[in-house]
């Protein structure tokens, strides 16, 4: 292969001859030059672009990861702390289910009551049909800690309400026993709010009611169920005039609400003596007598000793 140069004039010139392995080489060095270049600018732009990112990445996840040490540590924190508050509260059921157990076992011994017919060791016998809302769609959950809690706080209710029973079984027999508190407390009237569980005129509210409530006309006498020596003549926050008499043995009758007090402290009277007149006062809503009958200092139901009148 010839080349000719001419000069920039155009008037010299000069010829340049080419053979084929100069033109082989040439050839060769135009296409190796220009890969070598780009290789090396590609693995150069690699190298570094990729120390980079492996530092910036590398510092974030060790960051990550402290933080989520951190909570973790905190996590494990609180949840020690719940355990041993569950621990704490698992121990003192479990404490107050025995004496529970021992003292209902006690009652029994003492009302004289077949265990076989008063088991405390035996959940209470309850049932009735099914809702008809009942979702049978969920899923089974496996037992945990709080529904051991649960179970235990559902024993002690069973527990609590043997107990119940058990008193309501103790207090009929001693009411039977003793023949010193019998009758109503006015010669006219009617029952207007039984013993136990209502909701509170005054506030809606559902409440226990310890005592019976008559309903009478105002002015009406209030006679005393029962002999026994007056030890409360007065006004008392609730009760309105309240007369307080001690039948003996353990054994307390109150009247409340009275309009007047006849009795006086220190009086001993006999079953059937006017003791007061009905009213309101207190925190009542109309004329009656509450009437409460305690033994022991613990008010009780007083229908048992009510109804011996009509016996």
């Amino acid at each position: 292969m010839r080349l000719i140069i001419i000069n920039a004039k155009g008037y010299d010139t000069h010829t340049l001859e080419l053979n084929k392995t100069w033109l082989a080489g040439l050839a060769a060095l135009l296409v190796t030059v220009p890969i070598m270049l780009g290789v090396s600018a590609y693995l150069l732009a690699t190298l570094f672009s990729d120390t980079v990112v492996d530092s910036s990445v590398a510092a974030k996840w060790e960051q990550q990861l402290t933080e989520q040490k951190e909570q973790l540590e905190l996590v494990n924190t609180k949840a020690e702390v719940h355990l041993n508050a569950l621990t704490a509260r698992l121990g003192a059921l479990q404490a107050q289910l025995l004496r529970v157990d021992a003292l209902g076992e006690r009652l029994v011994d003492i009302a004289g009551i077949d265990s076989d017919e008063f088991d405390f060791n035996l959940v209470p016998a309850v049932g009735g049909p099914e809702p008809n809302d009942v979702d049978l769609s969920v899923a089974y959950q496996p037992p945990s800690f709080s529904s051991a809690l649960d179970e235990l706080d559902q024993t002690l209710a069973n527990r609590e309400h043997q107990l119940r029973i058990l008193e309501s079984l103790l207090d009929n027999r001693r009411s039977v026993a003793d023949t010193s508190v019998a009758g109503r407390p006015i010669t006219k009237g009617w029952l207007s709010s039984r013993f136990g569980q209502r909701t509170d005129p005054f506030t809606g509210r559902l409440t226990m009611h310890r005592g019976v409530d008559f309903a009478a006309k105002e002015g009406s006498d209030v006679i005393a169920t029962g002999a026994g020596l007056v030890t409360f003549a007065g006004n008392r926050w609730g009760y309105g005039n309240l007369v307080e008499i001690n039948h003996g043995n353990g054994l307390v009758t109150r009247y409340a609400h009275l309009k007047e007090i006849v009795a006086q402290k220190g009086d001993i009277v006999k079953a059937n003596d006017v003791i007061g007149i009905v009213g309101s006062t207190g925190r009542s809503t109309g004329p009656h007598v509450h009437y409460e009958v305690l033994r022991n200092g613990h008010q009780v139901n007083p229908a048992a000793y009510i109804a011996k009148a009509r016996q």
